[in-house]
């Protein structure tokens, strides 16, 4: 056979992945804030995109705040507020009026504290004034105040104890040590820096590291410069005068107490059962995180991405929450008269492509969003009408398959996106659950369904009556649910829930704790 070249056409399609198409995939699965984020970058290098701006509607609303009340224009009004201000003014500010006040009223206005001095008189037009320059008022030259700056600020674990330092340390080198051991707190309170490398990055002693540190465990609140959760319980039981050698050995050993090994604990501290009870309760007391109470964590507002709510034909309304929408505009106009110039015409070009871009990946992910989250209302219309226990399981493939779209753009679409339901606020992951086999071949069960009855199975029980991994699952296949049992085991655990043998441990002593 004798070997030739040959050329040959051929057309074929193919998905390439431009940076714009993988710039389409991250919006996707981007949150409001990462989006928010993103498009400002966007703004700041496109001089074709802008921000939609409601100064024009503020400028409206100003001009409309500067005049709360109708004014009237006629001069039989101007006449009537005049002669009212005279009125008020002859009534009740006049020199002569607290004379004819007294026969009137039966009172005596004068002044029966000499010595004081007269006190200084304000008349209503000086008062309006006063009033009017206010700048909380509305009528004053800035309304357009706000409310956080009257919130008094936070007060730091450190601010805390930076003010108590000077009390009980008086050398200024005990301060500089004690101010280098504040540093390394946690924000529960806890020193985390080793005691031997501290007295050598200071060049001192480890002597004098533990002496200020031990007086540094005496500040307020009670417990912190702690090393340990055992040396946190010691300190706040030492202030209380509760530090006996019963209360040491308990302390010493918390992995008991974790166990609920009350047979250990007793015979390790020497003391009874109902002492033993007493000492729990003062442990329940002593708060193992003393700094918790300061620096609280900026406590962020989830904003969901889709409302659902009931609409008045029975069904369920989807919507997407404007607030979360991003609006970006593209300027045309602009670009018309700047791309007249022949040297700028290429650059705003490709930024006109960016934009128009932009605007339909926006529009495309908004889409998206929609679709995915009106066939998880769908899917699961039992859960929104009648709650957790009527979780469907359900699947990736499943939405991907009824909305016609690829698996991996559902789990984009649903990454850190938010669903405001009747039921409360939940990750749209969530309604993606496994499925359990039902006995008998009945409707399967949502793995998260079935961890809610294991929970309530759970916190029904009573001392005497505490259940079983086996006896959960048999109270299971009555309900119609067939599950092994050591999927019942790891479901427990990872709701962190201790085992028949700890909880009914626990559930005598805090019975006897509650009868005393």
């Amino acid at each position: 056979m004798a070997l030739s070249a040959n050329l040959f056409l051929r057309q074929n399609q193919s998905l390439v992945m431009t940076p714009q198409l993988m710039q389409s995939i991250q919006l996707l699965q981007m949150t409001h804030v990462e989006l928010t984020q993103f498009i400002a970058q966007e703004v700041e290098k496109n001089p074709l995109l802008e921000l939609p701006s409601d100064e024009g509607e503020a400028g409206e609303r100003g001009e409309a705040a500067d005049e709360p009340y109708p004014q009237q224009t006629d001069d039989a009004g101007d006449g009537e507020y005049e002669d009212r201000g005279e009125t008020l003014s002859g009534d009740w500010y006049d020199n002569g009026s607290s004379s004819r006040l007294s026969d009137e009223l039966d009172a005596n206005y004068t002044n029966v504290f000499p010595d004081d001095g007269a006190p200084q008189r304000l008349d209503a037009p000086e008062l309006i004034s006063q009033w009017k320059s206010m700048p909380g008022s509305a009528e004053g030259a800035d309304s357009n105040y706000d409310l956080d700056e009257f919130v008094a600020g936070q007060v730091s674990l450190r601010d805390h104890l930076a003010q108590q330092i000077p009390f009980i340390l008086p050398d200024m080198a005990d301060r500089l040590i004690a101010q280098n051991l504040v540093d390394q707190l946690d924000d529960a309170g806890y020193l985390q820096a080793d005691v031997a490398e501290a007295g050598e990055r200071l060049g001192t002693d480890a002597d004098d590291i533990e002496r200020v540190l031990s007086a540094l465990q005496t500040l307020d609140p009670p417990g912190v410069f702690a090393r340990s959760l055992a040396e946190c319980l010691a300190i706040q039981l030492r202030q209380k005068d509760r530090f006996d050698p019963a209360m040491q050995a308990l302390v010493e050993n918390l992995e008991l107490l974790a166990r609920r090994d009350f047979v250990t604990l007793k015979r390790l501290c020497g003391v009874d059962e109902e002492d033993l009870l007493d000492m729990l309760a003062e442990i329940r007391q002593l708060n193992p995180k003393p700094g918790s109470g300061f620096e609280p964590g900026v406590s962020e507002a989830i904003m969901p991405d889709v409302v659902v709510r009931p609409s008045s034909d029975g069904a369920w309304l989807v919507e997407l929450n404007p607030d979360t929408l991003p609006r970006v505009l593209v300027n045309q106009s602009y670009f018309s008269r700047v791309a007249k110039n022949g040297e700028d015409h290429a650059f705003l070009s490709e930024c006109l492509q960016t934009a128009n871009w932009l605007t339909r990946s926006l529009d495309q992910r908004a889409k998206t969003i929609m679709k995915v989250a009106s066939e998880i209302v769908r899917q699961q219309d039992a859960f929104l009408l009648h709650g957790v226990d009527h979780l469907r399981p359900l699947n990736l493939k499943t939405v991907a398959e009824a909305i016609k779209m690829h698996e991996s753009t559902v789990s984009r679409v649903t990454s850190n996106k938010y669903m405001l339901t009747p039921r409360g606020l939940f990750e749209l992951k969530y309604f993606f659950t496994v499925s359990i086999s039902a006995v008998e071949g009945g409707d399967s069960h949502s793995a998260e369904a079935v961890r809610h009855k294991i929970r309530t199975l759970i916190l029904q029980e009573s001392p005497d009556t505490v259940l079983s991994d086996d006896d959960i699952v048999d109270m299971l296949k009555k309900g119609g649910i067939d599950l092994a049992r050591r999927t019942v085991a790891k479901y427990r655990e990872a709701m962190n829930i201790a085992s028949s043998v700890q909880r009914r441990r626990e559930k005598r002593a805090l019975a006897k704790v509650a009868g005393f």
